[in-house]
């Protein structure tokens, strides 16, 4: 059976305090409305649905960007979460199968808890709500089910009595329908509650009334952990991170300090990397196995093969790509570019925009200049290349392999294979001036003393 994704993004988010809205805030280095999006896509929805208000823009060109036109159901203005719901239906005439109500402040729901409310549907359940057994109830909507397991309805907590209040299983708002019975039932909904608002709780009461089975998927709280407010984000970060520490150690991941290392959604880590305390794992960061991560590095957009030595205190930018058993020391800085098998650049340098070839030796305080104030240029070396410390090489430039830069030279001519280039002013020696130098400078400070 199909199955399409109706997204709620909606809500404002006036708690966050933020000029940004809610959703386009990130967990994990990635949008929660995107967790939503990738989500639909893992339930392989044929149909994606992204409902949103009229008071972003941002919101309304990442829609655009990643469902279309046809992708995008418009609330104006907000009535409950049943409208919301509603103004899906246009864009889903003619779809028949399952759809999931899903809402893009909810970002680390895995896919597995709504696999079973799907399969709830598919053994004969008409509508499948997921709900979790809350530390602190509060205001929750409440699960009431019968004593042979069947959900009656779904309770506001502002609807409802001390008797019900009273009840810990609560509603995520999570739920799957078929696309028949959903419609129908939301256009029986009213908004006679306390909020004045149409809810999508209530066809499960209504689906009972016409004799539909409704039942309730049990996840955990962390599993449909919301978030709206800036406390909340920071939650469900901690989350977020405390998931993957654990994911990554059990594949087989070193970590001298866990809570120290923070990874973005897509990290890949291979087996037998060692990670020591306070690094950060940007988006687009993939380490191969037997990798050695020292302290204080950020990593983002890179590529890191196996054997590879880096830190501490390394920056690795987007488009760094580093082969096997390649040495990144500490304050180097690498962007845009490859650095081939065995290449070395143990500390204080920045390569950008560039390639570094096999077994190549990067001084201290070598510079890529790549930057004319207008556009970037490659430097590009060859194979077996040495660059001796504090040396600027200005590009467009190309090394050969096997040459030599001297220390201290500022290169702008390329460089043939097996050549020495110096770039440098010829030192002078000026024999005793030293001695007389000092002699004049201390006879200066006894007269200043006196």
């Amino acid at each position: 059976m199909q199955r399409a994704a109706v997204i709620l993004a909606a809500g404002k988010g006036t708690r966050m305090q933020s000029e940004t809205t809610k959703v386009l805030h990130k967990v994990g280095g990635r949008m929660m409305v995107d967790w939503s999006l990738n989500l639909a896509d893992q339930l392989k929805c044929q149909k994606r649905i992204l409902v949103i208000g009229t008071h972003s823009d941002d919101l309304r060109q990442v829609a655009m960007d990643r469902v279309g036109e046809a992708g995008i159901a418009v609330q104006d203005p907000p009535m409950g979460t049943g409208h919301a719901v509603q103004c899906a239906e246009s864009v889903l005439r003619g779809f028949e199968g399952m759809v999931v109500i899903l809402y893009a402040d909810t970002p680390l729901l895995p896919v597995s808890a709504v696999e079973a409310a799907f399969e709830a549907l598919e053994q004969g359940g008409d509508i499948s709500v997921l709900g979790f057994d809350a530390n602190e109830p509060g205001g929750y909507g409440r699960l009431i089910c019968n004593d042979d397991g069947e959900l009656l309805e779904i309770v506001e907590a502002k609807d409802a009595s001390s008797e019900q209040l009273a009840v810990s299983f609560c509603n995520s708002g999570v739920m799957a329908v078929r696309s028949k019975e959903l419609f129908e039932l939301l256009g029986k909904v009213t908004n006679a509650n306390a909020k004045g608002e149409y809810y999508l709780t209530d066809i499960v009461a209504l689906g009972r009334e016409r004799g539909l089975k409704a039942v309730a998927v049990k996840c955990s709280e962390e599993d449909v952990l919301g978030v709206n407010s800036r406390v909340q984000l920071a939650e469900a970060e901690q989350v977020f991170q405390s998931q993957k520490r654990k994911a990554l150690m059990e594949s087989g991941v070193t970590m001298t300090d866990p809570e120290t290392v923070y990874f973005s959604f897509d990290t890949e880590i291979g087996r037998d990397v060692s990670i020591e305390p306070n690094v950060v794992f940007g988006p687009g960061v993939s380490v191969e196995e037997g990798v050695e991560i020292r302290a204080f590095c950020h990593l983002e957009g890179c590529r890191i093969s196996s054997g590879s030595q880096i830190g501490p205190f390394a920056r690795l930018r987007r488009g760094a790509d580093l082969g096997k058993g390649v040495r990144v020391g500490n304050f180097v800085e690498v962007k845009n570019t490859r650095m081939d098998d065995g290449a070395k650049a143990n500390h204080l340098a920045y390569l950008g925009d560039g390639k570094v070839g096999a077994r190549s030796n990067i001084g201290a305080g070598t510079i890529f200049c790549n930057y004319d104030g207008y556009f970037k240029h490659a430097t590009v070396l060859g194979e077996d290349v040495f660059v001796g410390s504090n040396s600027a090489l200005v590009a467009p430039l190309t090394l050969g392999d096997s040459s030599f830069i001297g220390s201290g030279s500022v290169i702008t001519d390329d460089v043939p294979e097996h050549a020495l280039a110096l770039g440098r002013g010829k030192q002078h020696i000026i024999d005793g001036w030293a001695s007389a130098y000092h002699a004049d400078m201390k006879q200066k400070k006894q007269n200043q003393d006196k």
